[in-house]
Formats: structure tokens, sequence, C-alpha cells
């Protein structure tokens, strides 16, 4: 019969329709968490993330720390501004940055390590520069790994060590700025 061949395509327009009909229905409900809704004229997360000051990220001298530190307070800046600095800041974030490095497999002739984990703790507060008072205080960690390819090759161990913090760091940063973007679109 010629209309049991019309119904799959009448219930594919069917299916098609309801979709459509539940999608319209929801497309009022989302806007962008960095960038500007064309209707609203309120201050977005991206302005909010541009007005936090990141100061110099204190560490010891001549400790791989310092480095971190150094790292850290770079890609901050240009996750949260772009690396200009805060013009006008209302926030503050102190950062304090701390490494550990621990073999994890060491070659038995040898007994030097053939891979490491290395870790990137960091500390952090967000201060509202108006009261003064920590609005955020919490803790960020990285664990990255790497392998030491050959026990005669010292330099290639340093890269391959300085490679794995550079993860890290950047793995850190990335959480402090989700964590900072949380905060100003909940507010908790």
């Amino acid at each position: 019969m010629w209309w049991l061949d019309l119904r799959p395509g009448i219930k594919l327009i069917g299916r098609l329709a309801f979709v459509l009909g539940a999608a319209s229905l929801t497309a009022g409900c989302f806007e962008p968490l960095y960038g500007s809704a064309p209707s609203v004229q309120s201050e977005n997360v991206r302005d909010k993330l541009a007005a936090v000051d990141v100061p110099v990220i204190a560490a010891p001298r001549g400790q791989p720390a310092e480095r971190l530190a150094v790292e850290l307070r770079n890609a901050l800046q240009y996750d949260l501004n772009g690396g200009a600095g805060a013009n006008a800041p209302n926030y503050r974030l102190k950062v304090s940055v701390s490494t550990t490095v621990m073999s994890v497999i060491v070659d038995l002739t040898s007994g030097r390590p053939d891979a490491q984990v290395d870790s990137v703790v960091a500390n952090y507060q967000l201060i509202e520069v108006a009261t003064n008072k920590p609005v955020i205080s919490e803790t960020t960690y990285a664990h990255v790994d790497y392998d030491i390819p050959g026990a005669a090759q010292r330099f290639a161990k340093q890269r391959a060590q300085r490679d794995a913090e550079d993860r890290a760091t950047g793995v850190v940063a990335d959480n402090i700025k989700n964590r900072l973007a949380s905060y100003f679109v909940a507010g908790t």
C-alpha cells in the first residue's frame, strides 16, 4: 500500500519538528562564559578576570620553584588579561608555588632513575582590594611524568624535567583561571 511507504517519512519529519521545537525553547537559556551577550550590558567574566592583579610570586632563589614561579605568573597574567596587567585591579591573586620530584623507576645496575614524576603545587588566595579580605583560598596541583632516555644523557634528563615542569605549570595556571571564572560566575 502506498500510504505505508509515507509513514517513515512522516515519522522522521515529526521527530525533527519535535527536536527543533525543544531546541527553540531552550535557546534563550544559554549565555557565553567569556564573551558578552549583545543584549546584556553587565560586566562579563572576561572583564572580571582582567581586573585581577598577579603580583610577583615569591620563591627561594636558586631553586627550581623560582623558575616555576616566574613561569606561573606569566601564564596567569596571559590567561587572565592577555599579559597586559590589570589596569584598575579589583582583586589581587597571591600565589605560592612548590615542586617535588619522585623517582618511579630506578635502573638496578646504575642506580639512576629511568622515570620520574614532577609535582607542582600552588596555594593561592584571591583577595578583594577594596576590603583586603580573601574571597577564595585554595590549593591546586599537577603531577606530570617523564622518561629519562638513557643513563649517560644528563642534558636530555634536564630538558625532559624542564618540559614536564612547564606542562605542570600550564595545568596549574588553567586550574586557577577556571576556579576564578567559576567564582565570578557563581559567586562561590
